[in-house]
Formats: C-alpha cells, structure tokens, sequence
C-alpha cells in the first residue's frame, strides 16, 4: 500500500496536519509518497523532516493534473490512498458522535472490502457532521471524494476524467460505469478545511458552473444541478 499526497505551496500545513495524521495513524513514513508541482516546489518542502517520508516526486501543476499522474505513477495492481495535505484527522460515526480512527487499520480494512465486493476504488463520507452520516456501506453510484480515497491502480485512459473542477465527481462516474459501483464508508470522514487556499485558483463560482453544466450535459441520467444560497452551483449524482 502506498500513500499519496498531492500538494501545492503548504509544505508546513502538510507536515503538521497530513503527515502528523498518517504516522499517529500507524503509516510507515516509507510508504508516504509526496507529489509537488515543480523543482521550485520541490526545494520549498525539503524542510520537511526526511525522516517522516518516503518519496518526493515532481508531478504536474494543479490538482487535477496531479491526481491524474498519480494515478499513473504506480504499477498496475497497487493499492494506493490519496490524500490531501491539510488532514487533520480521520473519524468513525459511534452512536450519534465522532471518534477519531487509527489510518492504518482502516485503509487496510477499506481495500479488503474493495476486493470483497470486486471493485477498484473506495471514499468515505464528505461532510464532517455526524448528523447526516449513516452507519451504512454502499457499492453503487456515491460522490467519492478527492481529499481522501483510495483505489487499485488501472492503467486505463477511460478512468480519467476530463473535468478541471469537480473532477473528483467525475471519477466517480466513471469508475462506476466501468466497475458497476465504488464503495463508500458513510461511516468515516475526515477534518480538514474544504477548498482552502492551494491549488484551487480564483473564480471558483465560475469555474464550479463551467464544471456542472459540462457534467451535466455529459452524463445527463447521472447527474442534477442545484444552487447553494449563496449562488455555488453544485451537483448530485443519482441513481441509474
């Protein structure tokens, strides 16, 4: 199992969040794999102690195009979770409150159900909120999202999604059209500070309508567009 970590400019918030969370959680640093944008980038997050570390690897600039290298980066069969840099913690729903989880044991537990239930790629809940969490497994169409998954490494172009924004959304469609489903742990989240600042970029109201109306249009039996109060236009998946 390798762990992946995509991350641009936050080289002291990956070390005092992401990596404190993976070796509390019982990760061998050697199996930690980071992926930065450039060489510039690069010399930037040499301050990290070498020691809580396996690899530093030059990828692309931008989230998406990181993700798609990474996916790219191991050997066929490998077991790898991606996660970003900013985690501060994972969470398991007991009873109706949050308890934090070791990491180890359970990317262990969430690759054993992938291959209990032949499919390729696993994700957890996407909000950190107890109240909408259910104690519940799923295997058919869910929102898999990108701050942390894990999946069996395919070589396959048809896997990749074509979307600059929302792209963990479409990756979801698509290992669900290939594979007939992706696991969802509905049970488990993470704390950590959705779209801050990094490899986002500005005008992501636009960028957000840009991404919906293309994934819309594309896979219209699949996906239903919504606003936020605030104006966000957002996305759900539906069943087929």
């Amino acid at each position: 199992m390798y762990i992946a970590i995509p991350t641009y400019n936050r080289s002291d918030v990956l070390e005092r969040k992401t990596l404190t969370t993976l070796l509390k959680g019982g990760i061998d640093p050697k199996q930690i794999y980071i992926f930065v944008a450039n060489q510039k980038e690069k010399k930037k997050y040499e301050v990290i102690d070498r020691d809580k570390y396996g690899e530093m690897i030059v990828g692309k600039l931008g989230i998406t195009n990181q993700r798609k290298f990474i996916m790219n980066y191991f050997k066929e069969g490998d077991h790898v979770v991606s996660i970003d840099d900013d985690i501060e913690g994972l969470f398991k729903l007991v009873g109706d409150k949050l308890v934090e989880i070791k990491a180890k044991p359970f990317f262990v537990s969430a690759f054993k159900k992938l291959e209990k239930e032949g499919l390729f790629m696993w994700g957890i809940y996407p909000v950190c909120n107890p109240f909408f969490m259910k104690q519940t497994i799923t295997t058919g169409l869910s929102f898999i999202i990108g701050a942390l998954h894990g999946f069996i490494v395919r070589h396959d172009k048809a896997l990749e999604p074509r979307a600059k924004v929302k792209e963990d959304y479409e990756q979801s469609i698509l290992y669900y059209l290939k594979d007939g489903g992706v696991v969802r742990f509905n049970n488990v989240t993470i704390k950590t500070k959705f779209l801050a600042e990094g490899g986002v970029g500005p005008d992501r109201f636009e960028q957000n309508k840009i991404a919906a109306d293309y994934l819309q249009k594309k896979y219209p039996d699949l996906v239903s567009i919504f606003h936020r109060k605030n104006g966000m236009t957002e996305i759900r998946l539906r069943q087929r």
